[in-house]
């Protein structure tokens, strides 16, 4: 969340966690990126389908489903969420599904899962059981690779799964960081930390600043590779 601005224009932006978001748009990039011909704007279109879908829709379904301290409290009434989640996820699916009609059917099938799980995880649905790590893992980190490779080519490769499971095990880093951080954040706006906690605070803090600079310059390496006569 910025340090400036009025408080409602500050939740706004931190509802979008930018740096878990760009991850994921990044995952898009780098399976857009395997495929032998790359098409330009469908790697622009898979990075704003899923800045859509997670970076507003699934994190204002995480608002309205989480069980434990709404993150936001109330800078957002729940009307307000579940218009951001519908507006930005149907405008998702409606750019999806232009691509998908024309010659990408395969994706179908990653847009129906992903939607599964952006359901199912941020509204915690069937008692939380797809509200773990695994899932998240699965859902925003190996599927958004596959995503961005299918959209380009209509097929699945062996490259594509192994670079797929690759980006879900980070994801898997990022969120077995991420939980006990939010924790301890949590705890220190109610009482001072100690020492040991605030400094492994500041060691979680530096791992997932790092897994998320690392993976997007990651991708951006990649696109300029290829923008620049990479093959």
């Amino acid at each position: 969340m910025p340090a400036f601005g009025p408080p409602r224009f500050r939740a706004a932006v931190g509802l979008l966690f930018l740096p878990y978001t760009g991850m994921v748009i990044a995952f898009t990039a780098i399976g857009s990126v395997l495929a032998h011909d790359l098409r330009w704007d469908r790697v622009a279109a898979i990075g704003l389908i899923h800045f859509l879908a997670l970076g507003i829709g699934a994190h204002a379904l995480d608002a309205l489903g989480s069980r434990g301290t709404r993150p936001w409290g109330a800078a957002f009434t729940p009307r307000q969420l579940w218009l951001l989640a519908a507006s930005s996820v149907l405008a998702a699916y409606g750019i999806g599904a232009w691509y998908m009609l024309q010659d990408a059917p395969l994706l179908w099938w990653i847009a129906i899962a992903e939607g599964f799980f952006l359901l199912a995880y941020n509204l915690e649905w069937f008692g939380g059981r797809f509200h773990t790590d695994g899932w998240f893992a699965l859902s925003w980190g190996g599927l958004p690779v596959l995503a961005g490779y299918v959209l380009q080519t209509n097929t699945l490769s062996i490259a594509a799964l192994l670079v797929a499971t690759a980006m879900a095990l980070l994801s898997l880093v990022e969120i077995k960081a991420s939980r006990p951080y939010k924790a301890l954040r949590r705890a220190a706006a109610d009482e001072p930390l100690g020492d040991a906690q605030r400094a492994h605070m500041q060691q979680l803090e530096a791992i997932l600043k790092s897994l998320s600079a690392g993976v997007m310059l990651l991708a951006l390496g990649l696109l300029a590779w290829r923008w620049f006569g990479g093959s």
